[in-house]
């Protein structure tokens, strides 16, 4: 190789090593952010929608990223909470739990917002329909105030002679609220006194139980929130120790003591959120994607909760039971 060869091959590395680095330097393309938002932390729930994700072809770090805010059952934090994930610029927000939907509705009408669960989306405002939702807001509907009716006829055909029914809610869950109306129309139908046992705090749940003997309570009514999900361990021990037998929404409660459960899979309806989620990444805009309801409700018995209760669940009941805990 001659001098002039070598210096030549210099002079055209040092002109490429500028670009090589701009190159190098670019930043990589960024992905879209899904912002999830739960009044309580169902982390069991949230599993199931980012394997869901991960099935469609979604990794983490890849081709999206998470970004998660849990109030952990204080409601008050939400409005905080929404105002966040808002400046954050996330590509779509889902919501567990309606007061969480309520919120995040409330902070943004411009950022696409599906609800993995809720209840009485157009009464709340947050669809204009069921089938054509119009605005920023799409997703699933747990139907949880329209079961309560059939879970007061489950629990009256274990407990046939039923006339006194304290019922445990969290006070500050605007969901809850609405579930507790349809039982107070349910138990005046039906003519059972029901004893409203709403709490706040940890202390008044404990509380409830006591008071609910002292007012001779036959049975317990618990109206799922963000606030009993994670005390539901807590709550079928108290059920068992004061003698109540208990009637809950998710069948978690049940696997945790309580003795009867009827509901949609939480966990199947957050994992149908995730193809809504998949639909508006690749596109769709809420206003087009009806609400989907769930067609398919499991009735779950604790049949040691039973025993110890001493109760025999009626024949009838147990063939009826997409799963008896022993």
């Amino acid at each position: 190789m001659t001098r002039r060869q070598t210096l030549f091959g210099i002079l055209s590395l040092s002109l490429q090593l500028p670009f090589a680095r701009n190159a190098s330097a670019q930043p990589r393309p960024k992905v879209p952010i899904v912002e999830l938002l739960d009044a309580g932390e169902r982390l069991e729930w949230w599993a199931a929608f980012r394997q869901q994700l991960r099935e469609l072809g979604y990794i983490e770090g890849q081709n999206v990223a998470f970004e998660t805010r849990y109030a952990g059952g204080r409601l008050e934090q939400l409005p905080a909470l929404a105002q966040e994930l808002v400046r954050s610029n996330v590509a779509v927000i889902v919501t567990g739990g309606t007061a969480a939907a309520v919120d995040a509705r409330r902070a943004t009408g411009k950022i696409p917002i599906v609800m993995a669960t809720g209840s009485d989306h157009v009464s709340l405002g947050l669809v204009a329909s069921l089938a054509r939702p119009g605005g920023n807001v799409t997703g699933m509907s747990s139907i949880s105030s329209d079961l309560t009716s059939k879970r007061l006829q489950l629990l009256r055909e274990v407990l046939p002679k039923m006339s006194r029914l304290a019922v445990l809610w969290h006070a500050d869950n605007i969901g809850s609220s609405l579930a507790i109306r349809e039982l107070e129309t349910a138990t005046r139908s039906v003519r059972v006194a029901l004893q409203n046992l709403g709490v706040r705090t940890a202390n008044e749940l404990t509380d409830a139980f006591p008071a609910a003997t002292r007012e001779r309570a036959e049975a317990i009514f618990v109206v799922a929130s963000p606030f009993t999900f994670p005390e539901r361990q807590r709550i079928g021990e108290l059920a068992l120790k004061h003698r109540l037998p208990s009637m809950h929404g998710p069948f978690e409660y049940v696997e945790a003591g309580g003795l009867l459960s009827y509901a949609p899979s939480y966990r199947d309806l957050f994992r149908r959120a995730a193809l809504q989620v998949d639909k508006i990444l690749k596109g769709a805009k809420p206003a087009d994607l009806p609400i989907e309801q769930p067609t398919r409700f499991e009735l779950v018995i604790n049949l040691k909760t039973a025993k110890a209760l001493g109760l025999t669940i009626p024949q009838t009941v147990l063939l009826r039971a997409d799963q008896v805990i022993e």
